[in-house]
């Protein structure tokens, strides 16, 4: 599945708007909420995600479609 992904990365001069409210989609993964300003995001089908830090992109890159579905399973809980 992960070779279905098309991965168009971006790091604009303004911040961008993203899923998960903009936490850093890392963060979500993860089970916490991580406010950041977008500025550093990725592009995955279409879609922006937004995360706090280089790092925390970088590891999510690893696996972007195992990490939007657990990011997606922990923000539908009511905890989050």
């Amino acid at each position: 599945m992960a070779g279905a992904i098309v991965l168009g990365l971006s790091t604009g001069a303004f911040a961008a708007t993203g899923e998960f409210d903009d936490m850093c989609a890392m963060g979500a993964t993860m089970g916490k909420k991580v406010k950041t300003d977008c500025s550093i995001n990725a592009q995955i089908e279409g879609k922006t995600y937004c995360f706090g830090n280089e790092a925390a992109k970088t590891e999510f890159m690893k696996d972007p479609a195992g990490n939007i579905a657990k990011a997606n399973e922990n923000m539908s809980k009511k905890n989050m």
